[in-house]
């Protein structure tokens, strides 16, 4: 997929490399990896601060720096990565999967440390962070998938 070369409609003269497509996926995970990671320094009041002190708000921030080094590992160039082009994408996956679970398991029974959100789908946050994770774990699984044929 890196260096598969795509040409246009015949008499075009336009051909265009599919590391140029893929940059463009990669691209539009990192957004969505940064904008996970920011959505949930908004949920915590700021990037200093630690609204809730236990294991969920640290929890909190491994999402937040996991979400910055998936958007710099989608940007760095395949030939400075080792293993497979498909891996790369394996932290994008957990990224939104994590915290997605936790969401819902947050809003249907509670966890261990957090039972007052049990019902609060209403939480604007919670709600655009749910759909950039479903973004991300969509981009991510069909990158896989076409990467692994």
């Amino acid at each position: 997929m890196s260096q598969q070369v795509i040409s246009a409609p015949a008499g075009s003269g336009l051909q265009v490399r599919a590391s140029t497509v893929d940059f463009g996926v990669r691209a539009v995970a990192a957004i969505l990896a940064l904008t996970i990671a920011t959505l949930h320094v908004a949920d915590q009041g700021g990037i200093a601060t630690l609204a809730d002190g236990n294991w969920i708000g640290w929890g909190y921030r491994a999402i937040e720096v996991g979400g910055v080094l998936t958007a710099l590992l989608m940007l760095v160039p395949q030939r400075f990565l080792p293993g497979p082009a498909w891996l790369r994408w394996a932290p994008a996956v957990l990224l939104g999967i994590g915290p997605f679970i936790g969401y819902l398991a947050t809003r249907t029974t509670g966890i261990p440390g957090d039972y007052a959100d049990v019902g609060n789908w209403a939480d604007w946050v919670g709600t655009a962070a749910l759909l950039a994770e479903a973004a991300l774990i969509t981009l991510s699984v069909s990158v896989v998938r076409a990467l692994r044929r």
